[in-house]
This record gives C-alpha cells, sequence and structure tokens, in this order.
C-alpha cells in the first residue's frame, strides 16, 4: 500500500472514529453498557473506575487489526486503520481523562473557543447523572453550549445533578 493512501486512510479512520465513539456513547454507554458508564457519572473515589474497562473494551479491534495486518497478511489497510483507531484513543485520553477530568496532574487552562466549547459541552454531559436526558455525547465535535443547555431546559432539567451545598 502507498504510504499517501496509508495516511489517508488513518487520517480518514481518525475521524471516522468520532462517529463511532458518538453511536457508542449515546447507544450502548447510555443503554444496556450503563452497568458500566454509570461509574464515570458518580464522583470518583479512587484512580479507577469501572468505566475505564471501556478504553480495554475498544483497543481490542485496534490491537487484532494491527497484528492482523502485520502477522496474518491482513494487508497494510489494516495496520493505517488499527493505527488510526489507535490515535483516535490516545487523543480522546488526552482532552478527556487529562484536560476534562484532570485525571494526571497539570495546570493547563483551554483558552481557544474550540478547548472551552469541548470542555464546557462535556461538563453539560455530566451535570446529568442519570442514563437518560444527557446532551452532547460526541467529544472532539460538540454542540454550542448554549444549545446543550437550553436542552436541558427543555428537558425540565430532568436528571440534572443537584447543586452541591458547602
Amino acid at each position: 500500500m502507498a504510504w499517501l493512501t496509508g495516511i489517508l486512510l488513518f487520517l480518514a479512520t481518525v475521524i471516522a472514529m468520532e462517529g463511532v465513539a458518538y453511536a457508542a456513547h449515546r447507544w450502548v454507554m447510555h443503554g444496556p453498557g450503563w452497568v458500566l458508564h454509570e461509574s464515570h457519572h458518580r464522583p470518583r473515589t479512587g484512580n479507577w473506575e469501572l468505566n475505564d474497562l471501556y478504553a480495554v473494551i475498544f483497543a481490542v479491534p485496534s490491537i487484532t487489526l494491527i497484528f492482523g495486518g502485520v502477522n496474518l497478511d491482513w494487508g497494510g489497510w489494516a495496520i493505517w486503520v488499527g493505527a488510526g483507531i489507535a490515535a483516535y484513543g490516545a487523543i480522546y485520553f488526552g482532552f478527556h481523562d487529562v484536560i476534562v477530568h484532570k485525571r494526571l496532574n497539570h495546570r493547563y487552562v483551554a483558552r481557544s473557543n474550540y478547548m472551552k466549547r469541548i470542555v464546557q459541552a462535556h461538563r453539560l454531559h455530566h451535570a446529568v447523572e442519570t442514563k437518560q436526558g444527557t446532551v452532547s455525547f460526541g467529544f472532539l465535535c460538540a454542540p454550542p453550549a448554549e444549545e446543550l443547555k437550553a436542552e436541558l431546559k427543555r428537558r425540565e432539567r430532568a436528571g440534572v445533578r443537584a447543586p452541591v451545598r458547602p
């Protein structure tokens, strides 16, 4: 496979993974997979939560494709697609776990309009602690916060976490 074709396939996979992540988050994690994902909508009591098992689950296709491409003669396409899935996972970890949830200590503050939008959209997603009623399921693409707030208001704030009192 030509390098340019491989790089284009890699980039297309990274972009497509946002759609896959959206669908998995909306219809699996907030559906039958809520048994694991619910831990992510509750205060974390340690370094790990049940939701972290999704990282392992979502790594399986990437590992399988790269292994098959390298060792089982599936072709170069499998390596590039597997690498694209892994790259999306790394980007997701950086944005979601490091920047938004601060699972690693840092002093980064979102300053660009894009980063502010992504962080605020994810925080509005977490304002709802129930399986239903949540907004903003994507991560690298998110609607403006004003739209999300309006949707929560339209739903009469069903499932929205009560304010913490000092």
